[in-house]
């Protein structure tokens, strides 16, 4: 449990940061975003979860990252 909650804190952090650094072009990538048929948005998020899977199996099931 301490992993997850590790875990949602550091994609927040990293969530967090373009806003901090750059808010004006977020705000435009956002309006740009928004623009987009939702179909295609639905075909970028669906590809973005399987590519976290599959990394996540990756480095449960493989000793690629071991140190």
């Amino acid at each position: 449990m301490k992993i997850l909650i590790l875990l949602i804190g550091l994609i927040l952090v990293l969530e967090g940061i373009p806003y901090v650094a750059a808010p004006e072009t977020m705000q435009d990538w956002l309006r740009r975003v928004s623009e987009v048929n939702p179909n295609q948005l639905r075909v970028v998020g669906l590809i973005a979860m399987f590519t976290g899977v599959a990394i996540c199996f990756v480095v449960q099931r493989t000793s690629l990252l071991q140190f």
